[in-house]
């Protein structure tokens, strides 16, 4: 990847709660084929978090309710000439909510804004640390973990949330458990089977946290983590290749795990689609930065989550226009899915964190037409309904292109 500025492709997946870990990546509308309701809300999650009859599983921690509630009308596919719609996923590696309101803040503000999102739960989060003998991470020590375990009052926070998440329409994945990013056992070195592994024991501590927490007060997680689950994104953005293999057998839908990906329309990999952190324009400067709180901060604060106070009011406002200049150049141009994925965080003051609300809100109530706030698995649900031929001539717009001669004479004959 000669000639590729390294500062494009420093990669975290950790959640707030713990130490960074960093890791080179390699090289690394309003119609009703729309995969979710109107971006003002009127259709939007929150409507409902009473869950329906449950049906325990296993130990109780999760619980059969039936199909997910506050969902978007069944995808169609575009009609010959129809300009698709933008668009917008925003996702969350770790998924823990540690006592800083994050999670609920922006359930909050999805909800205002009639949003989706994907939650990448790690499934570390739902163990106490003295149950952490039951965690055999590959390569690793038993009971390893570079993003540490969760407090049990963390833990009973977590699972609120997560509930509440899901009944409200949100997708819970996996960002699988010990965040292991550098050295021998780092996931980049992880072989199919070790992968295999990994999954098998993050599904594991979501489905028995009821018998490895002693809690009995809790309601269930309201679905069937072995459906529910299609997708993931790994630590560091690595070891996506050897992941993949694994994905496709377990019947995954999508993967959100490469970088230095670019605002073009997604392909599948060995029959899973890759849905890939983008670059995007970073105003002030001749290089594109990832669409990732963290490798803003990488660029701004040279990795310290503690930069000048100072510089916070100009960083928060330059990172609201990476977010906003790249949505615009999309929408305005061959209205590829953005993607940008974040941390349960308060780095550099929380300006992060206000800048993914400040853009969310701008994405939503700008005047935008044909705006969709979805999750991963709405996406892929839009994606899997289209004509093969009509998502292989939206691939062919590059960066920043839209159609010559406009969308209706561009897929009027790719139907």
């Amino acid at each position: 990847m000669a000639g590729m500025d390294r500062r494009r492709l420093l990669g975290l997946g950790a959640a707030a709660t713990a130490s960074l870990a960093v890791g080179l990546t390699g090289c690394s509308g309003g119609t009703d084929a729309d995969a979710r309701g109107p971006a003002d809300g009127s259709e939007g999650p929150g409507k409902s978090t009473e869950g329906p009859q449950e049906k325990p599983i296993g130990d109780g921690s999760t619980a059969d309710t039936g199909p997910q509630p506050n969902q978007p009308p069944a995808p169609r596919p575009l009609e010959p000439g129809e300009k698709p719609p933008q668009f917008v996923v925003f996702s969350w590696d770790g998924a823990g909510e540690v006592g800083n309101g994050l999670f609920p803040r922006f359930r909050k503000v999805a909800e205002d804004h009639g949003a989706a999102m994907t939650f990448f739960l790690s499934g570390l989060y739902l163990l106490p640390e003295s149950q952490r003998n039951k965690y055999r991470p590959p390569g690793n020590a038993v009971g390893a973990s570079d993003i540490g375990y969760l407090k049990d009052e963390n833990i009973r926070l977590t699972l609120e949330n997560l509930r509440a998440a899901w009944l409200e329409g949100h997708e819970i994945g996996t960002h699988f458990n010990g965040h292991f990013c550098g050295g021998s056992g780092s996931v980049e070195h992880w072989t199919p089977q070790e992968w295999r592994s990994e999954i098998e024991q993050a599904k594991r501590f979501v489905s028995e946290w009821r018998t490895n927490t002693g809690f009995t007060d809790l309601k269930p997680l309201p679905f069937d983590y072995d459906k529910e689950l299609i997708g993931a994104r790994t630590p560091c953005l690595l070891g996506q290749d050897n992941l993949l293999p694994t994905a496709a057998e377990l019947g995954w839908r999508y993967d959100a795990s490469s970088s230095g990906g670019l605002q073009v329309w997604p392909r599948k990999r060995q029959g899973v689609w890759d849905l890939p952190l983008q670059s995007l324009p970073f105003p002030g400067h001749s290089f594109e930065v990832l669409s990732m709180d963290y490798n803003i901060l990488a660029n701004q604060s040279q990795a310290t989550t503690k930069g000048p106070p100072a510089n916070y009011p100009r960083w928060r406002q330059q990172a609201i226009d990476t977010y906003v200049q790249g949505f615009q150049r999309a929408y305005e141009t061959n209205r590829a899915p953005l993607f940008i994925g974040n941390h349960f965080e308060e780095w550099n003051g929380g300006i992060y964190m206000d800048a993914v609300e400040e853009s969310l809100k701008q994405m939503a109530g700008g005047g935008y037409s044909d705006v969709r706030l979805v999750s991963f698995r709405q996406l892929v649900d839009w994606l899997d309904v289209q004509d093969p031929a009509v998502l292989a001539k939206l691939r062919d717009l590059p960066v920043g292109r839209a159609p010559a001669a406009g969308w209706k004479s561009y897929l009027s004959g790719a139907a």
